[in-house]
């Protein structure tokens, strides 16, 4: 077998193994060999279209490949801190929402996850707004029969981002990693809202007693 050939063979399995694999980053790197191999192939072997195809998919593996490098990186940042939903927004799509307009009631099924960017939304059963800058709408993605929890009213003219659940699960089985730190930051913002509950709650119940102790014998 001649070096050509070793060469060649070589870029024709790592094209096999690039089609049988699951995850994306694995993927991509593979994907980047199987590219250079083939140009090296092409160039010795004087088949200049396969170096043509090659130099056109070898940026946009690297790219593509950067693409998703960064996106977990800021997934992992942001896992440990402020709960922010940033990284998310080149996968979604922007709409505008008048107000008065209910964005999704408490029982209806639920297939896209929200980031305001302006404007004002609120839940009506736990009476908290949703400002510029936060998320809504992913829990649905996690609870059964994936049903809203709460409804959402549109206060103010808004901006919001939208993406599906489809895509996030597209995006999740492209690299496992996205979703450990999406569900993360998901379970997160869960206990955050058992949380704000919990002192809704304790507050009531304060002032009950205090209207309870200050009522005349």
């Amino acid at each position: 077998m001649t070096v050509v050939e070793g060469i060649g063979y070589t870029a024709a399995g790592l094209g096999v193994a690039m089609i049988a694999m699951q995850t994306m980053i694995p993927l991509r790197i593979t994907g980047i060999a199987h590219n250079i191999g083939q140009i090296a192939f092409g160039l010795l072997s004087g088949i200049y279209p396969t170096v043509i195809q090659h130099i056109v998919l070898l940026p946009i593996n690297c790219y593509r490949l950067f693409q998703m490098l960064k996106l977990i990186k800021q997934v992992k940042a942001v896992s440990g801190g402020d709960l922010s939903m940033d990284w998310l927004k080149p996968f979604m799509s922007r709409r505008s929402v008048l107000a008065g307009t209910v964005l999704f009631r408490k029982g209806d099924s639920s297939d896209h996850m929200y980031y305001v960017l302006d404007g004002r939304l609120h839940l009506n059963e736990i009476e908290i707004d949703i400002l510029p800058g936060s998320v809504v709408g992913e829990l649905g993605l996690l609870v059964p029969e994936r049903k809203r929890t709460q409804t959402a009213t549109c206060t103010k003219d808004c901006s919001i981002l939208e993406i599906s659940y489809d895509r996030i699960e597209e995006i999740y089985y492209q690299n496992p990693t996205f979703g450990f730190y999406f569900l993360k930051l998901c379970s997160a913002r869960l206990f955050q809202n058992i949380e704000r509950l919990e002192s809704i709650i304790q507050a009531r119940d304060n002032e009950i007693k205090r209207l309870r102790a200050a009522r005349p014998l």
